[in-house]
Order: structure tokens, then sequence, then C-alpha cells
């Protein structure tokens, strides 16, 4: 190492120029990035619900569908907006009362099933397929001509407006919630280091390093409206403590060095050593989440491991040269560090220490119950801003036509017209299910299909299937839509063994099974690959169960808490926060058990040993959690979004419960369990034998 931080600090202007012009292409390949706002393209593939869609898109060249609400206007004015819509370019077909017999025929002998599922006192519904996907840019440019055509009478709802408003909100959030990261994160450096101007070194430093990280996304061809929300936030939070490692090392190292210079090559060589192995943890925590089957784990999995990889090597080759250039500038604007002696402090933690095992006891129980119990939404809709176009037209959908959300069926398209007939009134009688509609009940048994429309034959029937839309009350993601899926699951299989269901409710029921699978493998996988990268780290196969022990301790009580405020959360948080509040936290625990272990080989005593280990650790724990807290505590407080805001809610409060737990639980447990760590700690033989002598001798 020692070549290679010489080599730092001999080319720092060399490397802040490549550094600069690193910056160009990152933006480049940033803006490129395509960014998908479809949760529900991240099923696992071999589901019904994703297989019916790939049906839908490659025989009937459908992807995707959505309800229009026509407000106040006269049949003759429908007709015309139907055709105006039909004429927008993506726009497959579009079926509308008026639509499904030939001109010549009077609508009349459409049964009155079919006129009531369309249209109620002034307003009439309109199903449109798009000949792209669901989230495809060409779909939400196609939703915002509907609506521009349509004016203020028309209300689109169905998965693609939810995507189109959704992006146009993150859009404009996004600039100002990572500003606000910055400039939060900004305040509490400035506050608790001892320079005014560092924490803008930090943040230049962390800054390219963001934008290389974001940038290089480019090879994964498009990535989450969620991890390009949180990638930025979550790497500047958890890559600060490797910033600030650096500079206490170069600060210590400056009284031991003989130039600045020298200083610096020290501060890397201990950075490079110390932060390699935290960073490891963390990178750990987020690789987990690449072996959930719901591949959103794996898009902001490998996208904040590359963001921590690329932090650990900024804060060792960035931030030495800038620190360097602006050493003059620093200098100048040094003050005292406001974070106070903490020898008092821990003296009063190792002291009160039953105490604290108490209060662990006493909450452990109520936290994993919380925890376990925890409300998780799936619905995406049910926690957007109340004034989203999207949401106005599911309300609008649902007073005036008493319908939540369309099913879609795939079947035999050669199914003989009386077990047609039968399945479509046993869908009809399915509890919840306002109307069913297809084909031949379209015809009623009273018209011919041949003097339909092509364009209506075409979008009903094709390649190897028939479609059907079966009109539901109960809204996604309810107790209620999941039992009525069952129901007519089993009546379409009884009839068509090869049949499917598809569309949103039925997406959001498989995503709530494989999600719930994912949360389990996710959290042992982390569990077991953070355990064995401390046991490495520390030589101990007592002290990785200690720290993992207490930061799950924290993530209990982080997790838990909402159940008792009654507060929902989005499905993903809770597997996202466990790994990302174990990995990036479980630093502070380390931190504080190594300095335990040199003090108790140096031949300290137990109590000593930890009084020592706490007010060294705390100064560093505090300016990392508090950091960790301020770049996302903004975010939460700002963003409309929920699942943004509960996620960065939930990581700004667990950097405070980690720090907590570590603070005053931790000491506890090395206190207490002293024994045990010593037998089953490597490097601590030596003690082991003092012991032992000491021990004969009396």
């Amino acid at each position: 190492m020692e070549k290679f931080s010489c080599g730092v600090v001999k080319h720092r202007k060399v490397i802040l120029i490549l550094c600069l012009l690193l910056c160009i292409p990152s933006v480049i390949g940033m803006m490129s990035t395509r960014i998908n706002y479809d949760m529900l393209t991240y099923l696992p593939k071999g589901l019904d619900t994703v297989t019916g869609q790939d049906i839908l898109m490659d025989d009937y060249g459908k992807g995707a569908f959505s309800i229009i609400v026509i407000e106040d206007q006269t049949p003759e004015k429908v007709e015309t907006l139907r055709s105006q819509i039909s004429q927008i370019r993506h726009v497959d077909s579009v079926i509308a009362y008026s639509s499904v017999l030939s001109a010549d025929v009077p609508l009349e002998l459409l049964p009155d099933q079919y006129y009531d599922a369309f249209n109620q006192g002034d307003d009439t519904l309109m199903a449109v397929f798009f000949d792209t996907s669901t989230s495809a840019d060409e779909t939400i440019e196609a939703i915002g001509e509907i609506r521009e055509t349509a004016g203020e009478t028309c209300y689109v709802t169905g998965m693609s407006a939810l995507v189109k408003d959704l992006k146009d909100l993150c859009e404009k959030e996004e600039p100002i919630y990572v500003g606000l990261a910055v400039l939060c994160a900004t305040a509490a450096m400035v506050l608790l280091l001892d320079s005014w101007v560092i924490p803008f070194i930090f943040l230049a430093g962390i800054g390219m390093t963001i934008l290389y990280n974001l940038g290089s996304n480019l090879f994964l061809g498009e990535i989450s409206y969620i991890t390009k929300a949180l990638a930025a936030v979550l790497q500047l939070a958890v890559t600060m403590d490797y910033s600030i490692f650096l500079w206490h090392s170069y600060e210590e190292e400056q009284s031991r060095q003989g130039s600045k210079e020298q200083a610096m090559e020290a501060a890397i060589r201990h950075t490079i050593s110390s932060v390699v192995g935290s960073s490891v943890t963390t990178i750990a925590g987020f690789i987990a989440l690449c072996f959930m089957s719901f591949t959103l784990g794996r898009d902001l999995g490998i996208v904040m491991a590359k963001g921590v990889l690329l932090g650990v090597i900024g804060c060792v080759t960035i931030l030495p040269a800038l620190i360097l250039t602006f050493d003059r500038i620093i200098e100048r604007t040094k003050h005292r560090s406001l974070i106070p002696e903490m020898k008092k402090l821990a003296a009063l933690v190792v002291r009160k220490s039953p105490v604290f095992l108490v209060i662990f006891v006493l909450i452990l129980g109520p936290a994993v119950y919380g925890y376990n119990n925890t409300n998780i939404y799936y619905d995406m809709a049910s926690a957007l801003p109340e004034d989203m176009n999207f949401v106005i037209s599911n309300e609008k959908l649902m007073d005036e036509f008493d319908m939540a959300t369309t099913h879609m069926i795939l079947v035999d398209k050669d199914m003989a017209k009386e077990d047609m007939k039968e399945m479509t009134s046993d869908l009809q009688q399915t509890d919840g299910i306002k109307a069913a509609l297809s084909l031949d009940s379209a015809l009623g048994g009273s018209i011919p299909e041949e003097i339909l429309p092509e364009e209506a034959v075409d979008t009903l029937k094709s390649g190897k299937y028939q479609l059907m839309l079966a009109m539901s009350e109960y809204r996604t993601a309810s107790k209620e839509v999941n039992r009525q899926l069952t129901a007519m699951n089993e009546i379409v299989k009884e009839h068509d063994p090869d049949g499917m269901i598809i569309g949103e409710a039925a997406c959001t029921k498989d995503l709530m099974k494989t999600t719930d699978r994912d949360f389990k493998i996710v959290s042992a996988i982390s569990i077991v690959l953070i355990f064995i990268i401390i046991a490495l780290v520390v030589k101990s196969a007592s002290l990785p169960v200690i720290l993992v022990m207490t930061i799950y301790f924290a993530i209990f009580i982080n997790l838990g808490l909402p159940y008792y405020t009654g507060t929902w959360l989005a499905f993903i948080a809770p597997i996202c926060l466990t790994t990302i509040q174990l990995g990036s936290t479980v630093d502070y625990a380390i931190l504080m058990t190594t300095r335990y272990k040199r003090e108790r080989v140096s031949g300290e005593e137990r109590d000593a040993a930890v009084i020592t280990a706490v007010y060294t650790s705390i100064p560093s724990i505090l300016v990392s959690a508090v950091g960790f807290f301020a770049a996302t505590f903004g975010v939460a407080v700002y963003s409309e979004i929920d699942i943004i805001s509960s996620m960065c809610s939930l990581m700004a409060r667990g950097a405070l419960v980690s720090m907590l737990a570590v603070i005053f639980i931790l000491p506890a447990f090395l206190r207490l369990l002293d024994p045990l760590i010593i037998r089953t700690t490597g490097g601590m033989r030596t003690l082991r034998k003092n012991r032992k002598k000491e021990g004969t001798a009396a």
C-alpha cells in the first residue's frame, strides 16, 4: 500500500484532472439510463400473470390497458372522442359501448348488462389498449396525448396513467430532495467537524463518485425510479463515514510525520486497512438484495454495492488530492469541535450496564412483536398525493361506476360457446364482480359474430386466445380482491386449464407472495454474509453474534415502531431497510468492539477496556450516525411519494437507533460476556494464559 499512497500524493493534480474529465461521460451515461416506474415488471418470469402479459403483447399486439371515464358528454361526442383517441400513436384499439356493433345495427340489441357496465348516468367508459408495454416511453406519451385530446372531462386510470404521474412527480422532486440531502448533511458536518470548509471538500469528493455510479448504470440498461431516488442520497449517507475516517487519521498523523504529504500517505494506508473491512459489511448487505426473486432488489443491490465500492476508491484517491490541494483554506477555517469529552458518559454507561441490559430485555419483546406485525401495503396508488391526476381518476371510477380494478382473462379461442357462456355466468356471480364481458356476452345469443366490426373482433380474439374483461369493485392488493382472484382462477381453470387471469390486481397478488418469500431469504443471507465477515475481521466466534444481535435489536425497534404508531409501510421497505441498516450500521459496533479487543489484549482490565472503547468510539459513531440521519431526514420530510419518504424516514431513524444501541447496549454485552469473548476470540490467548497464571499463583 505504500507505493499506492505515495502515488496518490505525488500525482494528486493529475488525479483531480482525470476525475473531473470522467464526470463528462458520467453525466452522459446518467442521462442515457432509462428509468423504470413500473414495479410489476420486476416480478419473476414463469408466473401466470407475467406469462399472460407476454401473450397479450405477442398474440394480440397489446401491452398496456386503461379504463377512461368520460364525463357529461353526448353519445355523438363520445364517439367522436373515441375516434380521436384511436388515432393517437401507439393506441391499438378503443372499446366503447357504441363501437361494439356496426353503425347500421341498433345498439338496443346489446344486453342490458353490457350497457350498465359502460354507462352510469351522464358518464361513460372506454377501454383503451396500447401496442406498447405498461411502462414504455411510448405508452406514457400516449397517455399524455389522451389527456390533452379529451380535456378536463376525461379521467384516465390504469397502471400506465400511474406510471405517467409518478414519473412527472419524481422528476419534479428529485433535484429538490437531493439538494436537501446535501444541505442537511453539510450542516451536520459543519457542526460536528473541526473545519468550516472540510464538509464541502467531502461533498465534492463524494459527489464525483455518486456521478460515476449513476453514469455507470448505463450498462444495466435501466434502473427503477426507487433506485434512482435513493442511490445518491444513500451513497452520500453511507460513504460519508469513510471521508470522516480519512480526515481524522490525517489530523492524527500530522503530529507524527515530518510533512503534510507524509501525513496523508500514512492516513491513506490506515484508511485502506480500516475502511475496506468496514465497507465489505455494507456491500454484503446490498449484495444480499440481489438474491430476491423480485428483481427490484437486484437493481438496488447492484447499484448501491457499486456505489459503496466507488465511494471507497474515491475516499483514498479523490479526497486526499482535494484535501492537499485546498490545505491552506482548510487550515484558515478550522474551529473547535462541538463534540464534548465523552469519558464521563462512557464511565456512566459501563457503571449502569445492568440497567441497560434490563432495558434491552424489556424492549426486545414488544419490538419483535411490532416488527412481525407491522402493516404492509402493496397498492402504490394508495400512498400517492390526493391531488394527483391518477388518484382523482381512480376515485371517479369508484364513485360513479363502483369499479376499483379490471381483470383481463385469457382463455382458448376455440372454447365451446356453451362453456364460455357458463364460465362467464360463474364469473359474473363471483363476489365483487360488477360485470364479466366477453365477445359472446356482448352478442347476447341474438347477434351473429359476422356483423361485428373487425376491430371489435380483433380486440377480443387473436391467435390462440380470446380476451375477457371482468370489472371488480374491490381495490388492488386488498384481501377481498385476492379472495376474488382465487375464486375466479378456479372457475377459469375448470373450463380451460391453460387459461389465466392478468392485470394489475393479479400481478400485485403474485407480488405479495413473491416478496414475502424474498424477505425471509434476504434476511437470512444478509445475516450469514455479515456474520462471516465480522468473524473474519475480529477473529471471533462470539463477537459476531453479539454485534449482529445488537444491530438487530435496533432494527426490531425501527421497523416495529410503525405498528404502534399505526403507520403502513410500502412492501419493499422492510426488505431493503433490514439489510441496509444491518450492513451500514454494524460498522459502529465493529469500531467499538475492535477498540475493546485491542485494550484487553494490551492488558487493560475489563471495565477500563470497555470505558476506553466507548469514549474513543462515540465521536466517530456520533458524526457518522448524525450524517446518515441528516442526509435522509430532509428527503423523508419533503417527498410526496410515500415509498421514498417512508424508506428515508426509516433509514434516518435507523441510524440514530443503531447509534444508541451501540453506545448503550453493546458495552453492557461486552462487559457481561467478557469471559466468553476471551475464550472464543483469536489474539486473546496471551490474556487467557495470564489469567491462568494468576489463578495458579493465587
